[in-house]
């Protein structure tokens, strides 16, 4: 019981990791990289959607997205979501495709999206003790339901206690490394 108990922990604890982790792709640290733009939402066809499913997105140098509409009409949508993203980015139109020039970050721009980078990484942080917290609770009442033994709670507390640390620790290494690419200049 406790066995699958930390399993599914484990298991939403990833799936907290790997929210964190799309999250920063979408921070852009200097170099171009098709994820930085790939989850726009963008306003066409009455609808909202992402833009990898409107177009394809390749970075062909270092500081140059081209995004490739698969229906030309889209264009003009895709490109105002490109500019009023966040991210500070002035899209060029040809008719054909849109290219993204990726401008070099200035000190205080990187200042702020380390900011967010620590914003982010603690929003993995409270949501990875909030599992914890639930199982927790889970064993208490399995505890007082006498399905389990004081024991059997203790070793499931360490060992839930363990497996938070290990994605606690897994958040700070992937926020540091986030941190050095957006200050490396």
């Amino acid at each position: 019981m406790i066995p699958e108990l930390v399993a599914d922990s484990r298991l939403r604890m990833g799936k907290s990791l790997e929210s964190l982790q799309g999250a920063l792709a979408t921070i852009r640290t200097g170099r171009a990289t098709p994820s930085l733009i790939d989850q726009l939402q963008v306003d066409v066809y009455e609808t909202v959607m992402p833009l990898n499913q409107l177009a394809s997105v390749s970075a062909p140098e270092p500081r140059l997205l081209v995004v490739q509409p698969f229906d030309r009409h889209a264009i003009a949508a895709i490109e105002k979501a490109i500019q009023r993203s966040e991210l500070g980015l002035n899209p060029a139109n040809d008719g054909q495709r849109i290219r993204v020039p990726i401008p070099a970050l200035n000190e205080e721009r990187r200042r702020e999206f380390v900011r967010l980078v620590k914003a982010r990484a603690e929003e993995a942080r409270v949501a990875i003790r909030n599992i914890r917290r639930d199982d927790m609770e889970g064993l208490r009442r399995l505890e007082q339901d006498g399905s389990i033994s004081a024991d059997e709670a203790g070793r499931g507390h360490t060992e839930l206690q363990r497996v938070t640390d290990q994605f606690v620790e897994h958040v700070d290494e992937i926020a540091r490394r986030k941190e050095a690419d957006l200050m490396e200049v």
